[in-house]
C-alpha cells in the first residue's frame, strides 16, 4: 500500500511517497502555484518520476491546505452566508457579526435573522420555534445568500430545532443550499460558535474549489484508484467528502502536520516542535503525539472562534527573513521575508539582499550556494544578527514551556538551516533528513479522528451511561469521516463541571482516533 501526502504552504508545496512500513520512498519540495492545482501538479509528477512506483498502486492520498485561511485573511472567494439564530428576543442585545472586521461582513452579505427559539442552560426550552417566521426570513433571501448558517442558544444541550430548521432551509432554498449546523462546529459560547459556523458556511465554494483541483491533479499524473483525504487542524485526517461539509476544520493543518511529522521522524510523543520555514517559525507542541490544542479563542482573520485548534505560536523569522542594519548599529531580522525568490535575491546565490540563511552560511552553521560570496557580509553584522535569530527563538519557545525544565527540541522545515546550537532552555536538538518535508510526512501518517462534545446532567443520565452515548457519537462522526470502524480507539477524555448548572451538568467531550477505511 503506497501513499502520497502533500502539504500546500505560501511558499512551497511539499509532497511525499511513503510505503506501508512508512518508509519515505521520495519527496519533493517545489514552488506552490497561484492557481494551486498547476503547483499540485508539477510535485506530483516530480514525485512519481522519482520513483519505479506505479500511480495506480496507490491506495491513498492526503492532502493539507491553507487555502481556507487564506481566503478569510485575504477576503476573497467567501461566499454569500444567511445566519439563522435561534433565541430571540433573549439574544438580541449582541446581534450576529458583532465585533466583526466590517470587510469581512461586507464580504459574506451580513444578512442575519433573529427568530424564536433556543434553550436555557438546564435544557428546558426558551421560547418555540415558528416555522411561518423562519420560512418568511428563506422566502425574503432567495438569490440572496449561497449558504446558511443557524445557530441555536444552547444547542450543545439539544440539537434538534437546529436539525428542524435545516429541513425548513431544504424545503424552502432546495437540497444543493449548504447548510451549517453550530451544534456540529463550535463549543460552549453563542458568539464565538456563531462566528466558527459563519466562517464555515462562508467556505464551501473555496474547499470545493480544493477538492476538485486535488482531484484532478492526481487523475492526471495517473494516480486513479487512490482514496482521498483532507487533514484537519488537530493533526488527523477527514474524506473530501466530509470536508466540503466542514471546511473550517481543515484551518490550522499546516502547523499541525509538521508537528506530526515531526513525532513521527524524532519518535517521540512529548517535546516541542519549531517549524522554520521561508518567512514564520510555527512553534507547537507534541502531547501524547497529538499537538496541544489551545484553551482559548482563536482569531481568524480578526474574527474570535472557539472550535479546536493546535496552539501554535508563529514569528517572523524564516530562512529568507530579510537581514538589516540600522543607523544605531542595531540589527533587525524579518518580519519580511524574500519568500520562493530566495534563490534570486540572497547573497549566497548571487542576489544583493542579505537573509538569514546568509547568515547560517557565513556562521557555518549550513552548506548552500556559494560561501564566498558571504564574505562582503559585514562580520560584526553577521554576529548580531545570529544572536538576535538565537535571543527570538529562546523568547518563543520559553513562551510555549509549561515549566523551567529543559525540554527536547524537534527541528523541522526547510529554514531549519538558520537555527544555532547552544539554544537556551533546550535539553537536547533533533534533526532529520526529510525534516525539510516534515509537514507532508505528517500529512502522509495521519489517522482519521472523530470527535463529539455535549453537555450532559449526571443527575439525569449516568455518567458511564453518557460517556458510552459521546464515545458512540464520536465513533460514528470518525466513520462518516473515513476511518475503519474496526481500529477505533479512545484518545482523549474531557469533562467540565459546570457550577453554575443544576444537576451536576457537565460539559463532556470525547475524542477517537482509527486508520483510513
Amino acid at each position: 500500500m503506497y501513499r502520497i501526502g502533500i502539504d500546500v504552504g505560501g511558499t512551497n508545496t511539499d509532497a511525499v511517497l511513503m510505503d506501508e512500513k512508512n518508509n519515505v520512498l521520495s519527496s519533493v519540495k517545489s514552488h506552490t502555484t497561484l492557481d494551486i492545482e498547476s503547483g499540485i501538479s508539477n510535485a506530483l509528477k516530480e514525485l512519481i518520476k522519482n520513483t519505479t512506483v506505479d500511480p495506480k498502486d496507490i491506495s491513498q492520498a492526503m492532502l493539507g491546505t491553507t487555502q481556507c485561511t487564506n481566503a478569510i485573511v485575504e477576503r476573497k472567494k467567501l461566499a454569500k452566508v444567511g445566519v439563522i439564530r435561534l433565541g430571540y428576543p433573549a439574544s438580541a442585545s449582541v446581534k450576529p457579526y458583532a465585533e466583526w472586521p466590517e470587510d469581512v461582513v461586507k464580504t459574506i452579505s451580513g444578512n442575519y435573522a433573529l427568530v424564536h427559539g433556543g434553550y436555557e442552560f438546564d435544557g428546558s426550552l426558551l421560547t418555540a420555534i415558528d416555522d411561518e417566521e423562519i420560512i418568511d426570513v428563506l422566502k425574503n433571501w432567495q438569490n440572496k445568500v449561497e449558504s446558511i448558517a443557524i445557530v441555536g442558544i444552547f444547542s450543545a444541550l439539544h440539537n434538534d430545532q437546529e436539525l428542524h430548521v435545516q429541513e425548513l432551509v431544504r424545503k424552502v432554498l432546495g437540497d444543493k443550499i449548504p447548510v451549517s449546523l453550530s451544534s456540529s462546529i463550535g463549543s460552549i459560547g453563542i458568539i464565538t460558535r456563531e462566528n466558527a459556523t459563519i466562517l464555515n458556511a462562508s467556505l464551501f465554494k473555496v474547499i470545493h474549489q480544493v477538492t476538485t483541483g486535488f482531484s484532478k491533479s492526481l487523475i492526471e499524473s495517473g494516480v486513479t484508484n487512490a482514496k482521498l483525504f483532507l487533514c484537519q487542524n488537530d493533526g488527523t485526517l477527514m474524506s473530501i467528502e466530509f470536508s466540503e461539509k466542514y471546511p473550517i476544520l481543515t484551518i490550522g493543518s499546516g502547523p499541525t502536520n509538521s508537528i506530526r511529522g515531526a513525532s513521527y521522524l524524532a519518535h517521540k510523543s512529548n517535546a516541542l516542535v519549531l517549524d522554520v520555514g521561508g518567512t514564520t517559525s510555527d512553534i507547537g507542541v507534541l502531547s501524547n503525539g497529538f499537538p496541544r490544542q489551545s484553551s482559548i479563542a482563536v482569531s481568524v482573520g480578526g474574527i474570535n472562534t472557539n472550535f479546536r485548534m493546535p496552539d501554535i505560536l508563529s514569528i517572523g523569522i524564516g530562512g529568507g527573513s530579510i537581514v538589516r542594519e540600522l543607523p544605531n548599529g542595531d540589527v533587525t531580522v524579518g518580519p519580511d521575508s524574500v519568500g520562493y525568490e530566495i534563490e534570486d535575491k540572497a547573497v549566497v546565490f548571487g542576489g544583493n539582499v542579505i537573509t538569514t540563511t546568509d547568515i547560517a552560511v557565513k556562521e557555518g552553521l549550513a552548506q548552500v550556494g556559494d560561501r564566498k560570496l558571504t564574505n562582503q557580509i559585514d562580520n560584526n553584522l553577521s554576529k548580531k544578527a545570529l544572536l538576535k535569530i538565537q535571543s527570538s527563538i529562546e523568547d518563543a519557545l520559553d513562551k510555549m514551556k509549561t515549566s523551567s525544565k529543559d525540554i527536547d527540541l524537534i527541528l523541522v522545515g526547510g529554514g531549519s538551516i538558520i537555527i544555532p546550537e547552544g539554544i537556551k532552555g533546550v535539553r537536547q536538538v533533533f534533526k532529520y533528513d526529510h525534516g525539510n518535508v516534515a509537514n507532508a510526512i505528517g500529512a502522509t501518517i495521519a489517522q482519521i479522528s472523530g470527535e463529539y462534545e455535549k453537555i450532559y446532567q449526571y443527575d439525569s443520565i449516568p455518567r458511564d451511561d453518557a460517556l458510552n452515548d459521546a464515545e458512540k457519537n464520536a465513533n460514528s462522526q470518525a466513520i462518516v469521516a473515513g476511518a475503519n470502524k474496526n481500529s477505533l480507539k479512545m484518545v482523549d477524555i474531557e469533562e467540565i463541571p459546570l457550577a453554575y448548572a443544576p444537576g451536576r451538568t457537565t460539559r463532556l467531550k470525547i475524542k477517537v482516533v482509527g486508520d483510513a477505511s
